[in-house]
């Protein structure tokens, strides 16, 4: 994993749940009711199969790290960005989880090998339509643009999900609130099938998606 310079920008922190979060200002803020995505992700390790979980377009992995505090599974966890990446693993090792977490720096759609496969996938990719992140010049653009009608990174983690997610897995995918029909359309073609939605506040929502039984 390619190492940059944190010392170049100041970090800052938040308490994010139970964890004490660090990030600077060349990645995503950490969004408080994000927590809402790992509260699920608490709930479904008890029923989902044994085995990893992934977080895919993971920022400083602030969800996920959350999400499996009080588990013992391993999580991997994927992102472009090298910054965001080196906060990754130093928020893995503040909240006492280096062991059991991996940090993979690259393309979501690139950084697992064929046959990995995980019982649990967390994304929350960028999904502001390409036109609108003039609306949001606190955040790195490339953190949420999602293309021109905010789903280019979504089917993309659709696709990653249906390679890599044991039988009996889940997908646990945050979108815009106003996503959640073009979402179960999506998921469709890519042999999923929208289980439940729950809002994350008024700023998103979270979905819950299955690979349809044929599929399995």
């Amino acid at each position: 994993m390619t190492t940059p310079s944190l010392a170049s920008s100041p970090v800052q922190g938040m308490r994010f749940g139970e964890l004490d979060i660090a990030y600077d200002d060349r990645v995503l803020v950490p969004r408080e009711w994000t927590l809402a995505q790992s509260d699920w992700v608490g709930e479904l390790l008890l029923v989902v199969p044994e085995g990893d979980a992934l977080e895919l377009c993971c920022g400083v992995a602030h969800i996920g790290l959350h999400g499996l505090l009080h588990s013992r599974r391993r999580l991997v966890v994927v992102d472009d960005n090298p910054v965001a990446c080196e906060h990754a693993l130093a928020n893995a090792e503040r909240a006492g989880m280096a062991d059991r977490v991996e940090v993979r720096q690259g393309r979501v759609d690139g950084a697992l090998a064929p046959d990995e496969r995980f019982a649990l996938v967390i994304a929350d990719p960028p999904w502001v339509s390409s036109v609108r992140v003039g609306d949001f010049p606190e955040d790195p653009v490339h953190a949420i643009d999602g293309g021109e009608d905010g789903l280019a990174m979504v089917r993309t983690c659709l696709a990653v999900a249906r390679d890599h997610v044991l039988p009996g897995g889940v997908l646990l995918l945050q979108v815009g609130p106003d996503q959640v029909d073009d979402v179960a359309t999506l998921a469709a073609d890519h042999d999923h099938g929208l289980v439940e939605v729950r809002r994350a506040g008024d700023r998103g929502a979270l979905v819950r998606l299955d690979l349809m039984e044929e599929q399995r």
